[in-house]
């Protein structure tokens, strides 16, 4: 037996049988979500959407290391970590369906709303971090980022802030190798967005972000720290989105088929199949079953979603700016104007 799968056991001893399958069943849960939706898009049928394809490891592996007290801000593509930490999968397709309820949790669910601009949600989540220091409540926070907002000042301002303030906060970074069409070599020159951690007296820690396994037992233990008062922890998953970056891109324009071709054989569901293969936990008819109730959860919110009534103008309008500007004011009045004759005004 050779060192690596020493320990690799080592390491597999440590999750549960349950807890491996429960993985599988969320990570496929979310790959059928994510083709259907990216689907409906190209149907008309959903708003520009942003496919998390080939993260479904980084995503369900640190969310299910999280407590239900704790506090994620995440970007634009975590719906996997949403889902796993309470939010209905009908309030996600809501969300890239233009409705602002998408964006409201249930009770009880510590999500910030989705930030689309990049790193913005770092800083909110460094001061939601103090809140909770200051208060001695039992909640560390987790924010959630690309590569590319490494690169953006509110990352380095939340990440000085937090090591000198020594906050119960994760910065959890998925290094899918591209902000938007930019390769990582060409927007910083460390090799592992990890090691940005030394310039602020922060640990960092980089892990294979295709390894569900290894994802969850490094958030864990960064969550333990966290709770305990150890401090922040940057942690980069390296990963790859196999699709675009969103809906509205073309990633061939920008990626060379063989690269992605690489990175599919990769796949980390395919990964973690091959691990509960080796430990007897994984027949034809239990992912039959899984496969199965997958698809009905996900189908059932998609009828949910489409049975919600159309966005109305109030909503796209009034949600935009605290204060209406006068020109988004007349775009609203011209917009009724041609709902009231029958003319579509969504344009």
């Amino acid at each position: 037996m050779s060192i690596d799968s020493i320990r690799v056991s080592l390491k597999e001893d440590h999750v549960s049988e349950d807890m491996l399958q429960r993985m599988y069943e969320l990570m496929w849960t979310m790959r059928y979500m994510d083709r259907r939706s990216v689907a409906m898009q190209r149907q008309g049928r959903l708003g520009t959407y942003a496919p998390l394809e080939g993260q479904e490891a980084a995503q369900i592996g640190s969310a299910l290391a999280l407590r239900s007290q704790d506090f994620v801000f995440p970007s634009y593509r975590e719906h996997g970590v949403a889902y796993v930490h309470g939010m209905p999968l009908e309030r996600i397709l809501l969300y890239w369906n233009g409705r602002y309820d998408g964006c409201i949790p249930p009770d009880g669910v510590n999500l910030f709303p989705v930030s689309v601009p990049i790193a913005t949600q770092i800083p909110h989540a460094t001061g939601a971090a103090l809140a909770a220091k200051m208060r001695a409540d039992d909640q560390i926070v987790v924010t959630y980022f690309g590569d590319g907002a490494t690169s953006e000042g509110d990352f380095h301002e939340a990440m000085n802030f937090a090591a000198v303030a020594d906050l119960p906060l994760i910065f959890f970074c998925q290094n899918n190798g591209y902000a938007i069409s930019v390769p990582l070599r060409k927007q910083t020159k460390v090799k592992q967005i990890a090691q940005k951690a030394a310039a602020y007296g922060m640990e960092g820690i980089t892990v294979d972000g295709n390894d569900v396994i290894e994802v969850y037992l490094a958030m864990r233990s960064a969550v333990e720290k966290a709770a305990n008062g150890g401090g922040p922890t940057l942690l980069e998953a390296i990963t790859y989105r196999i699709g675009s970056h969103t809906t509205a891109d073309d990633a061939s324009r920008y990626r060379d088929a063989s690269e992605v071709e690489m990175w599919k054989a990769r796949d980390p569901i395919a990964r973690l199949e091959k691990v509960l293969r080796e430990r007897d936990i994984f027949s034809d008819t239990w992912v039959k079953e899984l496969r199965e109730r997958a698809e009905s959860v996900v189908n059932e919110a998609i009828v949910a979603m489409q049975s919600e009534p159309p966005v109305s103008l109030d909503q796209l309008f009034d949600y935009v700016y605290q204060d209406m500007p006068e020109e988004l004011a007349m775009q609203k009045q011209t917009a009724l104007l041609r709902q009231t004759k029958g003319v579509d005004g969504r344009g």
